[in-house]
């Protein structure tokens, strides 16, 4: 071997280890976050008990998983329901590993070790555990794999309760995993590229995608809490209808590996948000007065990474303490009948607004062409948010109060109250308006 190729796997095993290092000990702090961030939004202190401040309560909780009882229900595949946890864990672990954390760093080195021998490496190291060409279709393909887990664990247990949870889970994160998916074909169409490195070049060279490409952002994240199971769309979880789901049986260190998969996840989602849509690592003018490949620079630009990151996290927490859960018809809906069609349309208006750009007014500069972009989204932003979700496509419940509104007038003026949806529809060949009047 190589000495070269010697330091390459160097540098590469320590990447490693140093990433999923952070990510296990982080996920585990994660949840301290959590209750802190609830606590905070109920007012009340959070875990406060274990070490200064709780500090130590994540440890406490790994303890007692560790020491709980491993419990086996007599019916259940042997087999299958050891494994689906692993299923769900080690994807989730995999996906940090190809996202760029911080700029690439200028790292020479020359050395020989006893019986080892010589290692080398000569000019920049990227940030990344692997700086895989196939970029985000690696991560879309890899997390479509947490799903055999979630299967799995509701079908091998032999519980009703976990088999509806399964199949929930199923259905919810395969509908969400197309929405998800034709949500980054924009971002394909403007970066050339799916490679995680060249995505954030492109954002150098013009501006962060989350302006030329905002509706593509919010389709993301929008199906990005339905892939990670949270509120408002954890519905396989749901404990008012199945007690806890596909993990119902599942007990000790099994359980929490579910909950450890769904923490990194999150990461692995705000990690890909804060890549895709807001440079990655990337600082605009960070070329101007920090050396390229430089100690300072690369400590900066992780810190940018991990500040925008730490906010989408916090924002995932946030919106599981103020907003309620969906029905699962609701869930479903939203998925098939409005993000899929706004994102396949979105995907054809893009391509023939960058088509006109650059062939017809023949805009080749990278910051007019994302600035032509962005002044198109902000009417597409008005169109989708203001015009079209007025009780008419992302009803909810508008139409309903609306509807209980119009009755109550009705009964004040002596009318008959409105019929409702199903019995407009039995009446055949009759318009709304014909029934109604």
């Amino acid at each position: 071997m190589s000495p070269e190729m010697k330091g390459f796997l160097l540098v590469s095993v320590i990447k490693m280890l140093a990433v999923f290092t952070v990510i296990l000990v982080g996920v585990a702090l994660l949840t301290l976050m959590e209750r802190k961030v609830a606590g905070w939004m109920q007012n009340r202190p959070g875990p406060n008990r274990v070490g200064p401040f709780g500090l130590l309560q994540p440890a406490a909780d790994g303890l007692k998983n560790i020491l709980k009882e491993e419990t086996l229900p007599a019916e259940a595949n042997r087999g299958l329901f050891l494994l689906a946890p692993a299923l769900s864990f080690i994807p989730a672990l995999m996906l940090s590993a190809v996202i760029p954390f911080a700029a690439p760093w200028r790292m020479d080195f020359d050395f020989t070790l006893p019986v080892l021998g010589r290692f080398v490496h000569q000019g920049f190291m990227p940030m990344v555990v692997a700086d895989v060409p196939v970029g985000f279709l690696f991560v879309l393909a890899v997390s479509s794999m947490g799903i055999y887990g979630i299967a799995l664990a509701g079908w091998a247990s032999n519980s009703k309760y976990s088999l509806l949870g399964g199949l929930r889970a199923s259905a919810q994160m395969i509908s969400y995993e197309v929405a998800m998916g034709m949500s980054l074909i924009p971002v394909l169409l403007l970066s050339g590229n799916v490679s995680f490195s060249r995505i954030i070049a492109e954002q150098q060279a013009g501006l962060w995608f989350v302006a030329p490409l905002f509706l593509s952002f919010f389709i993301f994240l929008v199906s990005g809490f339905a892939e990670t199971n949270r509120l408002p769309f954890d519905l396989p979880e749901a404990e008012s209808e199945l007690i806890a789901g596909y993990h119902t049986e599942y007990s000790a260190m099994k359980f929490s590996m579910f909950f450890i998969a769904e923490y990194a996840n999150v990461v692995t989602v705000a990690m890909m948000v804060t890549t895709l849509f807001f440079g990655g690592w990337d600082i605009p003018g960070l070329r101007g007065w920090l050396a390229e490949g430089s100690g300072l620079a690369v400590l900066v630009s992780f810190v940018k990474f991990f500040l925008v990151m730490f906010f989408w996290i916090f924002f995932v927490m946030w919106i599981r303490w103020t907003l309620p859960r969906f029905r699962y018809d609701q869930l479903m809906a939203l998925g098939w009948k409005v993000l899929l069609p706004v994102a396949l349309a979105y995907i054809m208006i893009t391509a023939i607004a960058i088509y006109v750009l650059e062939y017809v007014l023949g805009v080749t500069d990278r910051r007019w062409l994302m600035g032509g972009l962005t002044v198109l989204n902000l009417v597409l932003a008005v169109i989708f948010f203001w015009l079209l979700d007025r009780g008419t496509i992302v009803s909810g419940s508008v139409a309903r109060r609306e509807r209980l509104l119009a009755d109550a007038a009705r009964r004040r003026q002596g009318a008959a109250p409105q019929p409702s949806y199903a019995a407009r529809e039995a009446v055949p060949g009759a318009s709304r308006a014909t029934v109604t009047g």
